[in-house]
């Protein structure tokens, strides 16, 4: 009986400072933060090449940051990283370009970017044809 007391006891004081730790993290996090709410962000420059790591630089008033960020190395050059899009369906193939299209509306912008509402993306049409039947 004795035991179960002590194993009781024990949790009780690992749960008390598991609690004032998770505090003190909390009010590290506030002192470092900074007052500043407008922050203005820029794009995010990798590192080497055109994707990958790298950083943003952001400025308030006359404070500024540097955060840590990472673009895809599929990303479509054209809309930005920060522009996040809701895309449709592929359309149908155009006889006349070659060409399908489908268009894309903007879903976030990420650190204020600067993006376009609605995109249009082209691809070659496929020369292959796809069948239907399989397993017969």
């Amino acid at each position: 009986m004795q035991v179960r007391g002590l194993l009781l006891l024990l949790a009780v004081i690992l749960v008390a400072a598991s609690t004032e730790a998770g505090k003190n993290k909390k009010e590290k996090a506030k002192k470092d933060g900074s007052k500043c709410e407008d922050w203005r962000w820029g794009p995010c420059v990798p590192n080497s090449k055109d994707c990958g790591l790298g950083y943003r630089e952001g400025t308030c008033k006359d404070e500024s940051k540097k955060l840590k960020c990472k673009i895809p190395c599929n990303w479509k050059k054209k809309f930005g990283a920060d522009c996040k899009y809701k895309f449709e369906s592929w359309g149908g193939c155009s006889a006349q370009t070659g060409m399908k299209t489908r268009s894309g509306i903007l879903k976030k912008a990420l650190y204020n970017a600067q993006c376009e509402e609605i995109v249009y993306v082209t691809k070659p049409c496929s020369s292959k044809i796809k069948s239907k039947s399989k397993g017969q």
